[in-house]
């Protein structure tokens, strides 16, 4: 069933008041998640532009691949569509858009989502609108789903219960000797058989050495044996919103040496969930965390900031960093992942999903954090 015209004018509501707020004269975004957040249906990113344009005194308007029309009309848009056939090319409606928008003829903040926008978007859009200036509008675009519903955190809850109780069924499995594309499969089986939608990225399994590299991928060729940190940074998807977690393990043995390094990357996490809640900075919350690990013996084995956003997409909005004195709200979600790594060596990562709340936090991430040996 379509929308009533006055609901799905509600639907760019977000957006109005973010150009209101912004001082943008118009933002144009193409599918995507915040294409999924404001009209709660997804379209692919694909050859053929499609591209939405909201002005800032709330006219509208949509480019549109011809095969794409039957569903792009069940949401009802507040605004001229231009549908566009592949052997006539996308350039006359991005035209003709330009003509029902001659408000944004030569405006000086025409704002791209530039982290999700193609180059041969933005200059079809410059083409259109010659003697526009268009400029990165990500930063301002993203407040749109920094604040999450009820709906999108029971969402979020249920894609890490689902990763959780696949990490569980899958330690059961871990046995010295197995390499990290075993593990991984092991892995991979849990978390659809436990309702996993999809993955939220490609899971990290690693080893020893390879635990040392922030972004590492399983290998086939190594073997796990005693005394290796064995990191897992993983997340299910459920009906669009994604977990991320990371715990590290050690496999039948761990040095005093490790148990040490393992314990500052715990109080680093549980300092981060500690001083984080509603009316400081994202800044604070990562000075708090990065304050605890420089000054351990450890301080050279830093490498990254304490957390990101999460929802529709893994990294999103807020960033935990210093630097960013973005104030955080209530129904804000992110990560607290501290981490050390020693190259070639050990790495150990512990990472936790919250939501801000009126009076501090809610760990959505249940999963022990206390060192736990495997296999």
């Amino acid at each position: 069933m379509s929308l009533s015209h006055s609901a799905a004018e509600d639907r760019l509501l977000p957006l109005r008041n973010m150009l209101a707020a912004s001082g943008f004269d118009a933002i144009a975004f193409v599918p995507g998640s915040n294409f999924r957040r404001i009209f709660a249906t997804s379209f692919s990113l694909m050859e053929r532009p499609l591209v939405i344009i909201v002005a800032n005194d709330g006219e509208a308007a949509a480019i549109v691949p011809k095969l794409e029309m039957a569903a792009f009309e069940k949401l009802d848009f507040p605004g001229p569509v231009f549908a566009w056939r592949d052997e006539e090319g996308y350039g006359a409606a991005f035209a003709a858009a330009a003509d029902a928008l001659p408000g944004l003829a030569d405006a000086s903040r025409f704002g791209l989502e530039a982290q999700r926008m193609r180059a041969f978007e933005q200059m079809a859009l410059q083409k259109a609108f010659p003697d526009a200036r268009l400029v990165d509008a990500h930063q301002a675009l993203s407040t749109i789903r920094l604040v999450k519903t009820p709906d999108e955190i029971a969402r979020l809850k249920e894609a890490i219960r689902i990763s959780e109780q696949a990490l569980e069924a899958t330690l059961a499995k871990v046995r010295v000797g197995q390499t990290e594309k075993e593990i991984e499969a092991i892995l991979l089986r849990q978390m659809f058989a436990h309702g996993a939608d999809g993955l939220a990225f490609e899971p990290i399994v690693a080893a020893g050495d390879n635990a040392a590299q922030p972004h590492a991928h399983a290998r086939a060729d190594y073997r796990i044996k005693a005394g290796d940190a064995l990191l897992f940074d993983f997340g299910a998807s459920h009906r669009g919103y994604h977990a991320d977690i990371t715990r590290t393990f050690f496999v039948a043995e761990v040095s005093d040496y490790d148990r040490a390094f393992y314990e500052t990357v715990l109080a680093a996490n549980e300092r981060g969930r500690q001083v984080a809640r509603a009316g400081i900075g994202a800044h604070d919350v990562d000075d708090a965390v990065q304050t605890l690990l420089e000054a351990s013996q450890f301080s050279p084995f830093i490498r990254h900031k304490t957390g990101h956003g999460l929802g529709l997409d893994v990294h999103e909005a807020p960033q935990i960093m210093r630097g960013n004195h973005d104030i955080l709200l209530p129904g804000m979600v992110f990560t607290i992942e501290p981490g050390l790594y020693r190259e070639g060596e050990c790495g150990v990562r512990i990472e936790d999903d919250v939501v801000v709340t009126g009076d501090g936090i809610e760990c959505l991430t249940s999963f022990p954090r206390q060192l736990r040996i495997v296999g």
